[in-house]
């Protein structure tokens, strides 16, 4: 059996030097004169202990042979990464009869390991290992593992593997995430004779969904956890897309290149002027009613139905008496190439099917909701036939319980980051979840930390610099007690043209403003 005391000589060992240790304790009249030789002799025990436990490291192809429940190893080869020397795990897990959940485990070898792990988390619908991001973190010192929830699509927003597999869509929703929790951790402990010393998951979008059911699901797994731009009421996305996309359906409704640009053009001049994004979209009150044509204006204007059609983006689902049921699209990249073209409006009428927020919300009610591929949303009920399909998804895909007192008391970090111009997932949705775990736990900033991020797309890109090492600054906060408080983005790799090399990022409801050649963390604007 991995890890037991019979296959493991340096434990007893260990527990002989102890019993040692004690006799000699005894022997030594004096409390000074005692406590000497005994610290010294675990001092020299502990460094010995540290050599021999790095050469008693399980050989990587043996890991094929580690018993897992419903899980099988299907690969275990040691391989450079860089400059260090990695053990690659691939498992297949079958928690119920319908699953099929694939995951990769890397394990940095000998010194290389730091001791922690980290768990990436997925983007879309998944169906694919983020295999292309483990290089960067074992690089770090880190073992890494990711899955593909359950399903292998090559195509991120599609789910016609759902239908007729509700196993799957629990896979999807959570259980994939905690089997490659559990299995990863385990393998780790085979191999090294021990677990990891911390244990983190990284995530954005689904990623960043997948990072908070951890913490609400299962609080004891990460001593600390990164969870970008949340994807957090999934159900609720597909809502406003659905409400969006059949503004944009009727006659005149849709917005293309001229007045997407015409729509960030105004936004910024009202509220950054002068600068290439809005720095304080909150304080940002832009009514695209303004732009509404007049008579015998036909240019740099928007018709009645491109009105409504652009208030449905920034303004999301309402009520019958325009209350806010869930928010929309903050202004300001409009007509940013990577912002609207590509995720709710496509860059023309006839390419709109493919834009993803348009293929995600799609494919959800087809087959989460309604599992019937021929279903069309563009025509779906928004009251009563809406509320159905949304609380069928939301039972396995939301992540919204702001209760994190579990999380809290077992000592976890909480970092979540969002850009302000994220096109596919509402920046205002974090702000709801944020101030949810705050109304219902108060004062959250001992161990949860959110950064609103200035004209930063979704997960990355925008004009806006957001480049920050987010995993360093949860693993400072863990294993140094060292909180995030102000933090510099850099901009560089993924920005858009036109933005500064750096921004100043603070911790919400903090917000950047200048003072005198430079930003600094202030309050936020009354109103």
């Amino acid at each position: 059996m991995p890890g037991s005391w019979r296959r493991r000589p340096w434990r007893r060992v260990l527990a002989r030097s102890m019993q040692f240790c004690l006799k000699y304790r005894k022997r030594v009249p004096g409390e000074a004169a005692e406590m000497k030789p005994v610290t010294l002799g675990l001092s020299v025990f502990a460094l010995s202990l540290a050599g021999f436990a790095a050469h008693a490291e399980t050989a990587c192809a043996d890991l094929m042979k580690t018993p897992l429940p419903h899980a099988q190893v299907t690969k275990a080869v040691s391989e450079a990464v860089g400059d260090k020397q990695v053990c690659k795990v691939d498992v297949t897990s079958k928690p119920t009869a319908d699953s099929d959940i694939r995951l990769s485990l890397w394990i940095p070898e000998g010194a290389a390991w730091n001791g922690k792990f980290v768990q990436l988390g997925n983007g879309g619908f998944a169906g694919q290992i983020p295999v292309a991001q483990f290089g960067r973190v074992v690089r770090a010192g880190y073992a890494v593992s990711g899955t593909d929830d359950g399903h292998q699509s090559k195509v991120i927003t599609a789910a016609d593997w759902a239908l007729g597999h509700p196993e799957k869509i629990t896979d999807f929703g959570w259980r994939a995430v905690k089997e490659t929790t559990d299995i990863s951790k385990a393998l780790i402990k085979a191999q090294k004779g021990g677990g990891p010393q911390k244990s983190y998951f990284n995530g954005c979008s689904d990623g960043g969904r997948e990072a908070l059911m951890s913490a609400q699901r299962f609080p004891n797994d990460f001593d600390g956890i990164v969870a970008g731009a949340p994807a957090a009421y999934m159900s609720q996305l597909f809502g406003i897309s659905a409400v969006q996309q059949q503004a944009m359906t009727k006659p005149g409704g849709y917005l293309g290149a001229p007045q997407r640009d015409l729509l960030q053009k105004a936004s910024i001049a009202q509220c950054s002027p002068g600068e290439p994004f809005i720095r304080d979209p909150a304080a940002c009150h832009f009514d695209p009613g303004k732009l509404a044509c007049k008579p015998g204006q036909t240019d740099e204007c928007l018709t009645p139905a491109q009105v409504v059609s652009a208030k449905a983006m920034y303004t999301g689902r309402t009520d019958a008496k325009g209350n806010v049921l869930f928010p929309g699209f903050s202004p300001g990249a409009e007509g940013l190439n990577g912002g609207w073209n590509a995720w709710l409006t496509g860059p023309t009428d006839d390419l709109r099917p493919h834009a993803m927020g348009f293929a995600f919300s799609s494919d959800a009610f087809k087959y989460f909701a309604f599992q019937d591929p021929n279903f069309d949303f563009l025509k779906m009920d928004m009251g009563a036939q809406y509320a159905t399909a949304q609380k069928k998804m939301a039972e396995e895909v939301d992540a919204p319980n702001p209760n994190l007192t579990a999380f809290e008391k077992r000592g976890g970090k909480l970092i979540q980051y969002h850009g302000w111009n994220d096109p596919a997932i509402p920046p205002r949705s974090s702000i709801r979840y944020y101030e949810d775990v705050r109304k219902t736990m108060g004062n959250t900033d001992s161990f949860y930390r959110m950064y609103l991020i200035p004209g930063m797309l979704h997960c990355a890109g925008g004009v806006g610099p957001s480049n920050v090492d987010w995993l360093a600054e949860l693993d400072s906060w863990v294993t140094a007690g060292k909180a995030p408080g102000e933090v510099v983005a850099q901009g560089g790799a993924g920005q858009s043209p036109g933005g500064p090399p750096s921004q100043v990022l603070c911790p919400y409801p903090a917000v950047a403003r200048k003072a005198g050649e430079a930003y600094a963390c202030a309050a936020p604007k009354k109103g």
